[in-house]
């Protein structure tokens, strides 16, 4: 039996009580409004201190947070509006806002028009702020690849017209991303749509392929760059001095924070590490200064706030397919493996479990086109939800 069929045979297995609770889960928005607000605390703490230093002495203490929470705002009006459309308006625009990203990750590599820093063009300069195409790739293909799923569904078992087609797309993707390059933003990307595609019911033999390609492209594409092989090395051994003082920097300045931290922390604002020591400790390594400041416990919250964030986005989407809404199903099981996979790996480099790599803490680190479409991801998961809910009490909408 089919994926599908295992699903949509548990219909009648819908509890009648559940008719009776809210039209929203007040649990997930606790969960993530309580990400959102620590995140915002704690880019404060991290980045307090940046005002000291050459780099950023004209920006002044509350430079960071300020933006943040400036970008909190905007995160917020454009989740309610995505909120606001239902989601078989969201499964038409699919294919169009997936072309239309896949435009503007070629924009940005145009000279003149994306913004290089540190060697990456990654962004497009919008006046007074910096959109990064590649996080609302994200988005374009989490709503792509459920669309696909749901059109492609009887061919989901053959090479040519059910893989490939997708293959393709991943591929373009990918030669874009990696020419910024944003290696990050690609595996999250392709973990979102191989996620869905598996979960669509993809052929097996044919997932094991689309999966052995994606994983043999990228130990090539580390193999090829010397200074990603530079990484991978020092990842093994970052206490060498000739890595700890490198290419291991950020590395070992993390795992430093994390040992000072032990059980409880070293207090809310009291990081050492955060004083200049540990480069991005506002953006790609939050989680070292929060490890410092509230220790393992802290950590520990943390990382079950986004347990509980996975499980319930992934209830949320078996609920929707057993109600025979496939796409909001793909779209909503998407959305929790974006969330999973991006926290994961932002957690394992700062732990020392994975090899140094540019990514965020979703919901938590600064950052303004990450945080803008995290918002935006959880209003598609809550819209869903909400949907499921009034099916179920029998009305349309």
């Amino acid at each position: 039996m089919s994926v599908f069929g295992e699903l949509t045979s548990g219909v009648n297995a819908v509890r009648p009580g559940r008719t009776t609770m809210p039209s929203v889960d007040f649990g997930l928005i606790i969960a993530v409004s309580t990400l959102v607000l620590f995140g915002l605390l704690m880019v404060y703490s991290a980045s307090i201190a940046l005002a000291d230093g050459p780099r950023y002495e004209s920006y002044g203490r509350f430079y960071f947070v300020g933006r943040h929470a400036v970008f909190i705002f905007i995160g917020l009006l454009v989740a309610l509006c995505a909120a606001s459309i239902p989601m078989r308006v969201w499964q038409k625009l699919a294919v169009p806002l997936f072309l239309l990203c896949v435009l503007l990750l070629f924009i940005v590599l145009v000279p003149g028009l994306g913004r290089e820093v540190n060697g990456a063009r990654r962004w497009l300069p919008l006046g007074p702020i910096n959109f990064q195409p590649s996080e609302l790739m994200k988005v374009a293909v989490l709503l792509y690849a459920a669309d696909y799923a749901v059109r492609k569904q009887a061919h989901m078992q053959k090479f040519r017209r059910g893989f490939l087609p997708m293959a393709a797309a991943l591929a373009v993707v990918g030669l874009l991303l990696l020419m910024e390059p944003d290696l990050g933003a690609f595996m999250v990307i392709v973990a979102i749509a191989v996620g869905i595609l598996f979960i669509g019911g993809i052929n097996g033999k044919l997932f094991s392929l689309l999966l052995s390609i994606m994983l043999l492209s990228f130990l090539a594409l580390i193999w090829a760059s010397p200074w990603r092989r530079e990484r991978l090395f020092v990842y093994l051994d970052p206490w060498n001095p000739d890595n700890a003082y490198g290419s291991a920097y950020q590395l070992s300045h993390s795992l430093i924070a994390l040992g000072r931290g032990e059980w409880f922390g070293v207090g809310l604002g009291a990081s050492i590490e955060k004083l200049h020591y540990l480069p991005e400790a506002h953006t790609d390594f939050i989680v070292a200064v929060i490890g410092e400041e509230l220790g393992f416990a802290g950590l520990l919250c943390l990382v079950g706030i986004f347990v509980y964030l996975v499980m319930r986005g992934f209830d949320i989407g078996r609920q929707a397919i057993a109600m025979e809404r496939i796409f909001d199903g793909l779209v909503a099981q998407g959305v929790a493996l974006w969330m999973g996979v991006q926290a994961f790996i932002n957690m394992g480099v700062c732990l020392g479990l994975l090899p140094t790599k540019g990514l965020t803490l979703p919901l938590v680190s600064y950052g303004g086109s990450g945080i803008v479409l995290n918002l935006m991801a959880i209003a598609l998961l809550l819209r869903v939800d909400y949907e499921t809910r009034l099916m179920m009490r029998g009305r349309r909408t």
